[in-house]
């Protein structure tokens, strides 16, 4: 097989292989230098290429256990360590304030309630009792917790939709 018969085969498939290293990798340039090596591979075993039904079913296949490989080996046991130091998974400062501010105003809205809905929606949506737990301790009937809850839920849904519609018409 010529160099051009090979480059016309594998030219379609190169990006695909490059994007799945990409994704096992983590890395542009650790993706890029697998794609190479894959490619290079695939070219000394040229002569058996055209023999395969699906050469980019083959090609990916090659590529995949080639980037498995790299993340067992030592030399690459850093890529993915190296590339999570770019990916902060730590919540930002906006994303906390908005939090802080959204449990400011639902707490506000939970001490409107009746003391005994703020009670059933503390004990099960927020200290995840379940209904027989909370009957016991209130001495209730499930039926009227239930309803209790309900409401509870009902009003705080009301007022944090008016609280994020406000001004909005």
């Amino acid at each position: 097989m010529k160099e051009r018969t090979f480059l016309n085969i594998i030219d379609p498939v190169k990006d695909k292989m490059y994007r799945l290293a990409l994704r096992l990798l983590t890395s542009k340039e650790a993706a890029e230098d697998a794609t190479q090596e894959v490619i290079l591979k695939l070219w000394s075993r040229k002569e058996r290429i055209k023999h395969y039904a699906n050469v980019e079913a083959f090609a990916m296949t090659v590529t995949k256990n080639y980037c498995l490989d790299q993340l067992k080996s030592k030399q690459n046991s850093h890529l993915r360590i190296v590339h999570q130091n770019y990916q902060s998974h730590a919540t930002s400062l906006q994303t906390k304030v908005e939090l802080s501010d959204e449990m400011d105003w639902l707490q506000k809205i939970v001490e409107t309630l009746p003391e005994q809905q703020k009670m059933i929606f503390q004990l099960r949506d927020i200290e995840q009792y379940d209904y027989d737990e909370i009957a016991e301790i209130t001495e209730m009937n499930q039926t009227a917790i239930r309803v209790a809850l309900s409401r509870a839920r009902k009003a705080i849904r009301e007022n944090l939709i008016k609280k994020h519609n406000y001004g909005i018409s």
